[in-house]
């Protein structure tokens, strides 16, 4: 039985975080084994918002592609692409600008939202309002069957399936319709000044950091406002040293015994850190030996990148030839 196909990708914009580790990355490397799972580092994406500065885009598309395999992601089991060796993503892209109608993309819930609150880049270029279409190209021109989504990114989705909609309309039936994958939701994952983590925030723990960089980013967390001296009970509930302990701690019996403590007093946020920074560090450990070796490997993540590239080419130059026979382009047959 043919599996359904998947795809997801990230934006090489920095380094992944503990909110990547626990949310959709989990959901990929379950993905791998289900499904055709194509995953791609969106490089072309990163350029949309990033133009004015593209120094980092290689460094931080090698990082990811360490990450993921690290993180146990197998180029055996999936496909591992850059978005910018698959120039039939631009294509596709053209094709789909010429039946989709502005208002369309000026209605997208993030176009504007992004626009508004977004200070420090200039999105004001033709390629950050034209993301949904790149968005649905990347999708469609591998044909997939689903995408994984949050419930907030159901609108962009929506989006893709109008314009492959109305394409298929308007040339003849071909490309795909992609359903949304609800992904599982991942942990909320706090930062270390208890809103969510983010890079943009400057709050992140990076699954790539060193001991002493975890233990010097917990030393300065937030605990629970309320707790102003080690007499005062707090409320683990709340506290975002708590929660992420919940995540990476082995020995549930352990996390009881903080937890109870911190209700009672009994124990001060000093000690929980340090608690929590060794067993962050230890939950890591395997992590970070397997990076380590996969780095040591001159050329891995490029190699990777090119041999997926070379697994999907036959995909998407399929697509893109039918494409190209649909709006007459090409000839027939």
């Amino acid at each position: 039985m043919t599996r359904k196909r998947a795809l997801t990708g990230y934006r090489p914009t920095g380094k992944l975080h503990l909110g990547h580790w626990f949310g959709n990355l989990q959901n990929m490397l379950t993905m791998q084994d289900e499904y055709d799972a194509f995953y791609f580092i969106a490089d072309w994406h990163a350029l949309t918002s990033d133009w004015a500065d593209t120094s980092r885009i290689r460094e931080y598309t090698e990082d990811m592609v360490l990450d993921w395999c690290a993180a146990g992601l197998d180029p055996e089991r999936c496909t591992i692409y850059r978005q910018s060796d698959v120039p039939e993503v631009a294509e596709l892209t053209l094709y789909f600008s010429m039946v989709t109608p502005l208002p369309w993309l000026e209605r997208v819930p993030s176009y504007k939202e992004q626009r508004e609150q977004v200070t420090d880049k200039d999105l004001g270029n033709l390629g950050f309002f034209m993301y949904p279409l790149l968005q649905a190209a990347d999708i469609t021109i591998v044909l997939a069957d689903v995408v994984p989504v949050g419930e907030d990114q159901l609108p962009h989705l929506e989006l893709t399936r109008e314009v492959v909609r109305r394409f298929n309309n308007t040339f003849g039936d071909y490309l795909v319709e992609p359903a949304a994958l609800i992904a599982k939701l991942g942990a909320r994952v706090p930062g270390t000044d208890g809103r969510k983590m983010s890079k943009s925030y400057g709050n992140a723990i990076f699954i790539s950091d060193t001991p002493e960089e975890i233990s010097a980013k917990v030393r300065g967390m937030i605990t629970d406002p309320a707790r102003k001296l080690k007499s005062d009970p707090g409320d683990p509930d709340i506290c975002p040293l708590h929660q992420i302990h919940k995540l990476v701690s082995p020995d549930a019996d352990d996390l009881a015994w903080w937890d109870q403590c911190c209700r009672a007093a009994e124990c001060g946020c000093v000690d929980h850190k340090k608690k929590m920074a060794t067993d962050l560090i230890d939950y890591l450990s395997d992590f970070r030996d397997r990076r380590a070796a996969l780095a040591a490997k001159p050329g891995f993540a490029w190699h990777v990148l090119e041999s997926g590239a070379a697994k999907a080419h036959p995909v998407t130059s399929e697509v893109i030839q039918a494409c190209r026979r649909l709006v007459r382009i090409d000839e027939d047959g």
